[in-house]
């Protein structure tokens, strides 16, 4: 459990994100904590860099809960230091719901575990999971150096990016062993091994599966900025969650400068729902047009039913939990557009050009009317309202807070 939330031993995939605001400005944080939440998001990620940073830790949870009424869980993001922000301000201990630790970085030698015990300790002590981080850029180097010697020592070396990826799977499990050695009990550690290159975080990640049942956090860290980011995220995440591999994920997009920090979180939900794992909002299925459909009303008919859906989920997310499962088809022609429609819960299969100006409903598999003139698009969104009031009964928001839980 992460602030309430369950996280692996069965329970759905969680989507997690991380605010890019200066933890110090603790308004500024609240509200893009509040944003993400907004956005789908089930676990936020703060930066804890510093003591200005540590001390408003405390304040943002306050603001979110008052200011927001969002109880989100929060993570507090550890590197270089943490062993002295959570002892020094043990409010920001307490108020995170979990500590990130990056193995790599949190001293050499002597120090490494004297620090990694000291974060360690504060998560025992204030009774918080422990997510061991590890990243490739950043890789414990002693363990690297340990590693490649012996790796040159062999009569058949392997290729240096085997020994790297051998590097993190040995550190997060020696790090997670040490941990529960220090007495941090082994449902509270999630590991992660995150690296930029698609092969090698997948690789990995294989490993890391095979040779141990800790929950795993995905990540294809640095995946860059728009297509090439949501791209790469969304094959990296969707071929370890098709082998069952992962328990909480974030897509870790550069965003366009000034841009939505939201798109992270709606890549996430993108992603699990088209992969069958978890149902968010309803599913639109509408053609890319062709030739044969010049006319762009099914283009904005299926713009118009997906603005309206979301804008209405705002309301049935709490009131109609099942309309998440809903399937709606918007299709432009003849060739494929009643199959799919038929498929659908409710679909309407619009005119190709040339063709007959009638564009027919179906319902549950069956042709209900025939819509045609200028209101047409009024007309279908009216009997997918009327569908789903039928289909999805409201229930009291007690039964449906009940039920999510």
């Amino acid at each position: 459990m992460v602030g309430g939330v369950a996280v692996g031993g069965g329970a759905p995939v969680v989507v997690q994100s991380m605010t890019n605001t200066d933890t110090a400005d603790a308004a500024g944080t609240a509200a893009q904590v509040a944003a993400l939440a907004d956005a789908g998001s089930e676990i936020v990620r703060i930066t804890v860099n510093n003591r200005a940073a540590a001390a408003k830790v405390a304040e943002i949870r306050t603001r979110l809960r008052d200011d927001y009424a969002v109880a989100v869980p929060l993570v507090g993001d550890f590197h270089y230091n943490g062993h002295t922000l959570l002892r020094e301000f043990p409010d920001c201990a307490e108020a995170l719901d979990k500590y990130r630790i990056n193995p790599g970085n949190v001293g050499r030698r002597a120090r490494h575990d004297a620090n990694f015990a000291a974060i360690v300790q504060a998560a025992i002590d204030h009774g918080k999971p422990v997510r061991i981080g590890v990243n490739a850029g950043s890789l414990d180097p002693e363990l690297l150096d340990e590693l490649m010697d012996e790796n040159a020592g062999r009569p058949d070396p392997v290729e240096a990016d085997a020994v790297v990826r051998e590097a993190m799977v040995q550190s997060a499990l020696r790090s997670a062993e040490a941990a529960e050695e220090l007495g941090l009990p082994h449902d509270h550690i999630i590991l992660s091994c995150k690296a930029s290159r698609l092969q090698q975080m997948v690789a990995v990640y294989q490993d890391l599966a095979e040779r141990g049942d800790y929950p795993l956090h995905l990540g294809l860290t640095e995946a860059g900025m728009s297509s090439k980011g949501v791209v790469a995220t969304s094959a990296a995440l969707s071929i370890l969650l098709h082998q069952g591999i992962g328990d909480t994920i974030r897509a870790s997009l550069t965003p366009e400068p000034g841009g939505d920090r939201s798109q992270e979180v709606r890549v996430c939900l993108e992603i699990l729902q088209s992969l069958g794992l978890r149902s968010f909002k309803p599913e639109v299925t509408a053609c890319p047009g062709c030739g044969r459909t010049t006319s762009t009303v099914f283009q904005e008919l299926a713009q118009a039913i997906e603005a309206r859906l979301d804008e209405r989920m705002a309301v049935w997310r709490s009131e109609r939990p099942g309309v998440a499962e809903l399937k709606v088809a918007v299709m432009g022609c003849i060739v494929n557009g009643p199959g799919e429609s038929r498929a659908a819960d409710i679909g309407i299969s619009l005119p190709g050009t040339g063709e007959e100006p009638r564009a027919p409903v179906y319902v549950d598999g069956a042709k209900v009317a025939t819509l045609e003139g200028s209101g047409l698009a009024t007309e279908f969104m009216a009997m997918v309202e009327q569908y789903v009031e039928r289909r999805f009964p409201a229930v009291d928001s007690g039964s449906a807070n009940g039920g999510a839980a």
